[in-house]
């Protein structure tokens, strides 16, 4: 789970491309990173060909994937028509929308729903359904998705409809402004209450894994327990930053992983078969988004939405409350 943290304009796409002002928190990050951010649809290695091919400039001038950034520096992405055509494609995907007005849009995404195209992802994407329900979203920045969830992460997002609504709600989740909840089954009994001050970052050794290191980004987590179970507990979680993998990755460091995390499990305790089973039968972490609040971009109403736990979920909950000694 991972919020844009970065301040942005976009100034009009050129052909067959789109064009970006770079704010405070892409100084001093390579090109190719930063790229990565604002287009995470595509791969880095794409990026990086685009790059070095001249499809990328800064300020009107070829530059290399490595080339640091600086706030205002202007990039201008020329996407080949076919990564276009394939990545940004209207499909017709239902959504369950909580809330949309003419600023923003308040989805319940389902568990085993990829937000961006990528690599094994290249269609049938949170992303392709925005782009079919709202057309105009085309005119904007990842069509208006300002965080994500991971593709088995269920719950609530928010989506821009506008321009300035993007701005305004990626500065609201850069200054911490807004609340985001989840509710998740974890391995053991971990304290009452708990706060997780801890930086995150790329694992040393294994790269497509986050962990707790020294040098990593700051993150904090706050959780309370809402239910013990007979071997597992319900907690909810409040995330003060938005790290990638954050609340996975905090409640593995503190020896209560999330039940069913098929990354971040090394540190869990022995499971009884039949919890095993239950938890297998279940297939992804017991992990959803069930409540949102920020302030409305163009009202500045404090808003709120709540999400129950979906069917899967609950029906995980009962189980393992059934299954006692």
């Amino acid at each position: 789970m991972s919020a844009i943290e970065h301040d942005y304009n976009r100034t009009g796409p050129p052909q067959s491309g789109r064009e970006f002002v770079l704010g405070p928190a892409h100084e001093g990050a390579r090109l190719d990173h930063a790229l990565q951010a604002l287009l995470p649809e595509y791969s880095r290695a794409r990026l990086q060909q685009w790059i070095r091919g001249g499809a990328v400039r800064v300020d009107g001038m070829a530059c290399t994937p490595k080339q640091r950034m600086w706030q205002g520096a202007r990039v201008a992405v020329a996407i080949p028509e076919r990564a276009l055509s394939r990545a940004d494609a209207p499909e017709d995907i239902p959504l369950a929308i909580v809330h949309e007005d003419d600023a923003l849009l308040v989805i319940d995404k389902p568990h085993d729903f990829v937000v961006h195209p990528g690599n094994g992802n290249p269609t049938g994407t949170l992303l392709n359904a925005l782009l079919a329900h709202a057309p105009e979203l085309a005119a904007l920045p990842r069509a208006g998705i300002v965080h994500r969830l991971d593709k088995d992460t269920s719950g609530l997002m928010v989506v821009a409809k506008t321009l300035e609504a993007q701005t305004d709600l990626v500065r609201q989740l850069a200054a911490r402004d807004v609340r985001r909840e989840y509710v998740a089954v974890v391995s053991g009994a971990p304290p009452e209450s708990g706060e997780i001050d801890a930086p995150v970052g790329r694992h040393p050794t294994q790269r497509t894994r986050m962990a707790v290191v020294q040098h990593g980004r700051p993150a904090l987590t706050r959780y309370r327990v809402v239910e013990r179970l007979p071997r597992h507990t319900v907690v909810e979680c409040r995330l003060s930053t938005g790290r990638t993998h954050q609340i996975r990755v905090h409640m593995e460091s503190i020896g209560h992983p999330i039940v069913g995390d098929p990354v971040y499990r090394h540190r869990t305790r022995p499971t009884r078969a039949s919890d095993q089973a239950l938890i297998d039968a279940f297939g992804r972490q017991a992990l959803h988004a069930f409540r949102l609040g920020l302030v409305h971009p163009e009202t500045r109403e404090p808003m709120l939405w709540e999400a129950s736990p979906p069917a899967d979920l609950q029906a995980l909950i009962d189980a393992l409350r059934a299954a006692g000694d």
